[in-house]
């Protein structure tokens, strides 16, 4: 329902790889108030630059669904997506970083840390 059917990926670009950054545009903050429901919380959430696997994470969202209402957001110029480089992707420093970022998000439902 989040994305009316629509998949990460589906059109001609690939789906944003999960360490992705995203990070709320001048825009998308003055629109805050005219968002609706996740995409109110999505931008609001990226008031400070975070991976969308971070994001997805934070707010208890599918990955797909943060990755395809990021791109919807970013259409619009709510978010500034910025793709590190194909070099940062094999980082393993980068996946690391990662991987401490969500564990560091609390989950009301257990901790992540518990989980692997």
């Amino acid at each position: 329902m989040l994305t009316a059917g629509r998949v990460a990926g589906s059109g001609a670009a690939p789906p944003l790889p999960v360490e992705t950054q995203i990070v709320a545009t001048p825009d998308g903050l003055s629109a805050l108030r005219s968002l609706a429901f996740e995409r109110r919380d999505i931008v609001a959430a990226c008031r400070r630059p975070q991976s969308v696997a971070e994001l997805a994470a934070r707010l208890h969202l599918h990955l797909n669904v943060v990755r395809v209402l990021a791109e919807d957001l970013c259409a619009a110029g709510h978010l500034a997506v910025h793709v590190p480089n194909a070099g940062t992707v094999h980082d393993i420093s980068v996946l690391r970083r990662v991987i401490d970022g969500l564990r560091a998000v609390p989950d009301s439902r257990g901790s992540l840390r518990d989980s692997g």
